[in-house]
């Protein structure tokens, strides 16, 4: 974790003020590293500073769609990780924009400052070939990224949950709305949830070393589940009962396109579209030891983590009794 002079190392990350960056940059500050955050937005992500020691994070502007501000935060830095990424497109944050233009610039700075080490968060859904523009961006990036830095260690999550999560949060939230959740496709596709604690953990064994150069790692949790099982874990937990019906796949994508005109939308179309494929840990990746347990992380699962922070969902919170 040191340098030759006796200093600890310098990891840049990029978004880590994000849903999973907060966790990488705990888990970074707990080995030691110096790390430097590199967010659009510094004035608010003050709320990092407590995950490590005095002068030990240190919060810097950069944007991936202008390279000056990308080539100063990886100025100096032994490793550099990109989590930036989008689940709406808006403006100018496309998904061409960020996840393949942008990872390119962050893995081109990378080379040409001489970082010895950079991770890129990907998807499991990533495909070129997809139907999804952000299955297809995803896997674009990629490539990108390999061409400009081909040691670069691809990590691919499925769906991730923890306290922030963007899943079971959005449905236990739609859950206290609606007596009715939708099941887009019957709710057959399959997952493998994944804790953001264990990414995060995965992530920083990259940054130690320990990940093979120029691999893609896919991460998965202990348990594979269906998009149907997902919700009735989560209305289990919660203690409500909602009707689950079966939206078809085409009737899915027409609301996708109305709800994803409104601000801040609950579905996209682009979103459904990523629905209608599994997203599970290979075989391959599993027999070439590229997952949490090749890199030696025994994974949490849903039944143990998701009840410490979907209890708010339950009609009187903590205070809600089980049922007998």
């Amino acid at each position: 974790m040191e340098h030759h002079s006796g200093t600890k190392k310098r990891v840049t990350v990029f978004g880590g003020s994000g849903f999973v960056g907060r966790h990488v940059v705990g888990a970074l500050t707990k080995r030691g590293y110096q790390v430097r955050v590199a967010v659009r937005r510094p004035d608010l992500a003050g709320f990092l500073r407590p995950l490590g020691s005095v002068g030990q994070i240190q919060l810097v502007q950069a944007n991936l769609r202008f390279p000056d501000s990308v080539v100063a935060a990886v100025t100096d830095a032994d490793c550099v990780v990109n989590l930036v990424g989008l689940l709406n497109e808006g403006g100018a944050q496309s998904f061409d924009a960020i996840h393949v233009r942008g990872a390119a610039i962050v893995a081109r700075a990378s080379k040409q400052a001489g970082v010895k080490n950079l991770i890129q968060i990907s998807a499991l859904g990533a495909d070129e070939s997809s139907e999804s523009t952000y299955a297809q961006t995803k896997a674009a990036g990629e490539a990108a990224v390999l061409r400009e830095f081909p040691e670069a260690a691809i990590v691919r999550p499925s769906v991730i949950f923890g306290p922030q999560d963007g899943f079971f949060n959005r449905f236990a939230s739609l859950a206290r709305m609606s007596p009715a959740l939708p099941l887009f496709g019957g709710g057959k596709t399959k997952f493998q949830p994944v804790y953001v604690g264990d990414v995060a953990e995965a992530i920083a064994k990259g940054v130690d070393g320990q990940m093979k150069a120029g691999a893609v790692y896919e991460l998965g949790g202990p348990d594979v589940r269906s998009f149907k099982e997902c919700l009735e874990l989560m209305l289990k937990i919660t203690l409500r009962k909602r009707f689950l019906g079966t939206v078809p796949w085409g009737l899915a994508e027409w609301q996708g396109r109305i709800l994803g005109m409104l601000p801040g939308p609950l579905l996209t179309r682009d979103q459904v579209l990523l629905l209608k494929k599994d997203s599970i840990v290979g075989t391959a990746a599993r027999a070439d030891g590229r997952t949490l347990r090749g890199l030696g992380i025994t994974s949490h699962s849903m039944d143990v983590v998701l009840p410490t922070y979907l209890i708010q969902y339950r009609e009187r919170g903590q205070f809600e009794p089980e049922a007998s």
